[in-house]
């Protein structure tokens, strides 16, 4: 048998990140399979994060099971958010999801987007560790 390395997983959450995505979808309309987390063109840093509800898992997603909540990635984000944790902040004027990501390089200063560089190979062989 071949010895095979352990897969990584590309993103965690944090509890209030888990918390709030499963009261979502607790209280959806409709059944959602995961939240689909990705990266776009766009925006005066270069990228921006996405999100959306997935009802169904495409053959080529990530899927990251953590703490209870399936978020899958799109496979063209994969090297953008390797090592990624997503957090759900509430403040006094805003509350939403926010990515600390090692991948980040910058950020414009409306914060809707950002830039991210590919994960080096180093960083995807210290994922699999």
């Amino acid at each position: 048998m071949a010895n095979l390395k352990p897969r990584f997983k590309v993103m965690s959450l944090t509890d209030a990140a888990a918390a709030r995505v499963r009261e979502i979808i607790d209280n959806a309309d409709k059944p959602f399979e995961a939240l689909r987390v990705g990266v776009k063109n766009g925006g005066c840093a270069g990228m921006s994060y996405t999100m959306e509800w997935a009802e169904e898992i495409g053959k080529f997603d990530e899927v990251v099971e953590d703490k209870g909540v399936k978020v899958v990635i799109d496979p063209k984000a994969i090297l953008f958010l390797l090592g990624t944790e997503m957090d759900f902040r509430t403040d006094k004027l805003s509350a939403g999801f926010v990515f600390n990501n090692p991948n980040q390089t910058s950020a414009c200063g409306c914060g809707e987007s950002v830039a991210i560089e590919p994960a080096k190979p180093e960083a995807i062989e210290a994922a699999r560790a």
